[in-house]
C-alpha cells in the first residue's frame, strides 16, 4: 500500500511563467481509489509525473514537498506504477511480451515469475496478439493495453493512469476498466485522470478537483461533489455525468464536390481494402475497433503514406497525394497525427504555427494574423511562448490541430480529434470544425468519441475488425 501527502506542491516549467500547478494540499491514504479531475492545463499529468519521481530538477521549479510513504518519490519509484497519456513514450522494447517483462525484470523478479505474470497482465487486459507481435505494428489503442499490462504486472502499491482508455473502442475501454478493477484490491491506492467519468466512477471512491494553479477545488464522495458543484465544473470544463456533450451541429445542406477517392485502397497487414469518397462541406467520421487500420487510412487519405493496393486519387490531379509536392499537399490537405507531438518540429508554439504559413511565402503580416488567429480560436493565446513539448495533452492536440489550420488546407483529416479535451475546449473544437465544414471544408475524423459522432458527423464510415 502507499500514502500520498503533499503540501504546498507547485511546479512550473521552464521557461513557462504560469504555474502548471500550485498551491497543492492533499492527502490520499493507503487503499484509497481516487478519480482527478480538472479542465484542460490544470496540472493533471504533471501532478502524476511528480508522484512518479519522474519532474527532473533542470526542466522546472517546483515548490512544496511531495511523498509517498514519507520517501521522496524519486525513492519510491518501486513502489509506484504509471501509465502515461501517450503510451507509446513507454513501450521500449521491439516484442509485445517483452515489453512487459522489461519492468519485471529491472524490479529483480525471480526468473520464474516473470513470464507467467507477463502473461496474466496480457490477459487480463484483452491484448488480442501473441507474446511476439512486433510493438512496432500495433495501433494507437493496442499500444495503450501493452503499456497498461507492463504497469499491471508490477503490481505497484500506486497505481497513476493517465487517460488510460483515451485511445480504445468501448469493447477495448470497458476491458481496461475490469482489469484495473481486478488489479486494485485493498493494498493498492489508485489515482486516474479519465475524461470518461461516467465510465470511470465505479473504480473510485473519492474524487478530486483541481483548479489551474490554484490548487483543490472539489474534494469528496463522487456524489457528492456532483451534486454541490455539479454545474459549475461543467463550467469551468469539467466532464459532469448526466449532462449532455453538445447540441447537434451536423450540416442541413448537402456536401458538394468530391475531394479525395479511395477505391479498394489498402495496406498490407495494416489495413484492407477499402473505398470511400470525402466530399466538401460534410464531417466524416471514421470508426470502428482498435487494429481495424482507422490511422492508416488516416494517413492514406492525408497523402502521407502509399498504398500497398488499390488507389487514392484527389483534387483532380492525375498524380496519387502520396505524389504531390509537399506545398501543393499542405494547401490542399491537412493532417492531425493520432499523437500530437510527432508533428512538432519546433521551440514555442507561435512558431509551430507560423511555419506553414512562412513555407508557403506568405507575408510576415499575413503569417503574424493567421498566428495571432490561431491562438485565439484555439485558447492557445497564454501558451504562445511555451515550448510545445510541455503542453498538456489536451492542449497539446489543439496545437496540432491549429498548425494543421495554419495552412487554410481544403480538406482536414484528424486522428482522434478530441483525445484530452475537457468539455469545454471539446464544445469549441466541434463548432470549429463544424464551421469549416459550412465553409466549404471537408472534415475526415478518425475517433471513438461516441459523443463526437453524435453530435459533429454528417456521415460515419465504419471499419471491420482487425
Amino acid at each position: 500500500m502507499s500514502d500520498v501527502q503533499l503540501r504546498g506542491f507547485g511546479w512550473r516549467h521552464a521557461g513557462r511563467r504560469a504555474w502548471a500547478v500550485r498551491g497543492l494540499d492533499l492527502r490520499i491514504r493507503h487503499g484509497e481509489r481516487v478519480l482527478l479531475l480538472g479542465p484542460s492545463g490544470a496540472g493533471k499529468s504533471t501532478l502524476l509525473a511528480a508522484l512518479a519521481g519522474l519532474l527532473p530538477e533542470d526542466s522546472g521549479e517546483a515548490e512544496g514537498t511531495v511523498e509517498i510513504d514519507g520517501l521522496d518519490p524519486r525513492k519510491a519509484r518501486d513502489r509506484v506504477g504509471i501509465l502515461f497519456q501517450d503510451p507509446q513514450t513507454q513501450l521500449v522494447m521491439a516484442r509485445s511480451g517483452d515489453d512487459v517483462a522489461f519492468g519485471l525484470e529491472n524490479r529483480g523478479v525471480p526468473r520464474a515469475e516473470i513470464w507467467p505474470r507477463v502473461t496474466e497482465a496480457l490477459a487480463s487486459v484483452g491484448f488480442p496478439y501473441r507474446p511476439d507481435r512486433p510493438t512496432a505494428a500495433l495501433s494507437g489503442g493496442e499500444a495503450q493495453r501493452l503499456a497498461l499490462a507492463g504497469v499491471i504486472a508490477l503490481r505497484p502499491g500506486l497505481l497513476l493512469l493517465d487517460e488510460p482508455t483515451a485511445n480504445l473502442d468501448p469493447a477495448g475501454a470497458a476491458l481496461i476498466r475490469d482489469a484495473v478493477a481486478r488489479a486494485t484490491g485493498p493494498d493498492t491506492t489508485l489515482i486516474v485522470v479519465e475524461h470518461r467519468v461516467a465510465d470511470a466512477l465505479p473504480l473510485v471512491d473519492r474524487v478530486v478537483v483541481i483548479h489551474p494553479g490554484g490548487g483543490v477545488r472539489a474534494d469528496g464522495p463522487p456524489e457528492a461533489i456532483f451534486a454541490a458543484h455539479g454545474d459549475e465544473l461543467a463550467e469551468e470544463g469539467v466532464w459532469v455525468p448526466g449532462l449532455p456533450a453538445a447540441p447537434r451541429t451536423a450540416s442541413d445542406q448537402e456536401p458538394t464536390a468530391e475531394l479525395v477517392r479511395a477505391e479498394h485502397a489498402a495496406v498490407p497487414d495494416r489495413l484492407p481494402a477499402t473505398s470511400l469518397s470525402v466530399r466538401a462541406g460534410e464531417v466524416l467520421a471514421v470508426t470502428g475497433p482498435n487494429g481495424a487500420g482507422k490511422s492508416t487510412l488516416a494517413l492514406l487519405l492525408g497523402g502521407l503514406l502509399a498504398p500497398g493496393g488499390g488507389r487514392v486519387s484527389g483534387f483532380g490531379d492525375r498524380r496519387p497525394p502520396h505524389r504531390w509536392r509537399a506545398r501543393t499537399l499542405t494547401q490542399r490537405i491537412g493532417s492531425v497525427f493520432q499523437n500530437p507531438e510527432h508533428q512538432f518540429v519546433t521551440g514555442r508554439v507561435a512558431d509551430e504555427l507560423a511555419l506553414g504559413p512562412r513555407r508557403l511565402r506568405k507575408p510576415p503580416a499575413e503569417v503574424r494574423q493567421i498566428v495571432d488567429e490561431l491562438l485565439h480560436r484555439l485558447r492557445l493565446e497564454k501558451l504562445a511562448g511555451a515550448n510545445p513539448y510541455t503542453l498538456s495533452g489536451g492542449e497539446a492536440r489543439r496545437l496540432s490541430v491549429a498548425t494543421a489550420l495554419a495552412t487554410a488546407p481544403r480538406m482536414l483529416v484528424l486522428d482522434e480529434p478530441t483525445f484530452g479535451q475537457d468539455r469545454r475546449t471539446w464544445r469549441e473544437l466541434v463548432t470549429l470544425l463544424g464551421a469549416l465544414r459550412d465553409e466549404g471544408h471537408g472534415v475526415v475524423a478518425v475517433t471513438h468519441d461516441a459523443d463526437f459522432v453524435r453530435t459533429a458527423a454528417d456521415r460515419t464510415l465504419t471499419i471491420g475488425a482487425p
